[in-house]
């Protein structure tokens, strides 16, 4: 019978994670990304020791397409444009609204443009008009205030710039993230290759200020 996941190859391998039969393409395209794995499956515990060389490819031209997307960063920008990520692939908006690539844009340009007034002595806290939006935004404002308190407005610009290159690559500006509702979260995942945790605050400064 044909994948439950594609509707298109033939079902062979048993899926914990959606309690059916799919196809070892969906398995390995869609584990962790769209498919909730148990820790126990033979298949990803197998595919995180030996990952398949197609895997390995899609990965390596995933984080090209994300890192060409967002812009040219420094590496301590990096780190904090990845805790920012990782936080918002945990997320789950209350109720049944899934979060969309657009809800990304709209918390990471509103907490953008606080920080960019707050560099001209302004003290502003923009919001969204989308629900799930200022969910996120409220959700990573600890985090990037945490970053930036202690560093002054040099540190508000540093954070400013990170928040406007996740807007870009969730706006799908430049046309390298392909038309989609959900298109930059599912890059986004297929990069991290990993269940989603919510990180621990950073021992150090992810910013630091010379």
């Amino acid at each position: 019978m044909p994948c439950p996941l594609c509707q298109k190859r033939p079902s062979k391998r048993v899926c914990p994670g959606v309690r059916q039969e799919i196809c070892p393409v969906c398995c390995a395209t869609k584990r962790l990304v769209e498919i909730q794995c148990p820790d126990d499956c033979r298949y990803l515990e197998s595919a995180q020791k030996h990952p398949a060389a197609l895997v390995k490819r899609q990965i390596d031209r995933d984080l090209t397409t994300l890192m060409t997307s967002v812009g040219r960063l420094s590496e301590p920008q990096l780190q904090l444009l990845f805790v920012l990520q990782s936080m918002v692939l945990s997320f789950k908006p209350e109720g049944i609204a899934r979060l969309a690539d657009t809800d990304v844009a709209l918390a990471a340009g509103a907490l953008a443009s606080t920080l960019e007034a707050a560099t001209k002595g302004l003290i502003i806290d923009e919001g969204t008009a989308s629900i799930p939006a200022e969910e996120l935004r409220r959700a990573m404002k600890p985090v990037v205030d945490e970053v930036t308190k202690a560093g002054g407005t040099r540190a508000e610009r540093e954070v400013a710039a990170v928040l406007r290159a996740m807007e870009r690559g969730a706006k799908h500006e430049g046309g390298l993230i392909p038309d989609g509702q959900t298109a930059y979260l599912d890059l986004v995942g297929r990069v991290f290759q990993q269940r989603p945790q919510t990180p621990r605050p950073a021992d150090k400064p992810l910013i630091v200020m010379p």
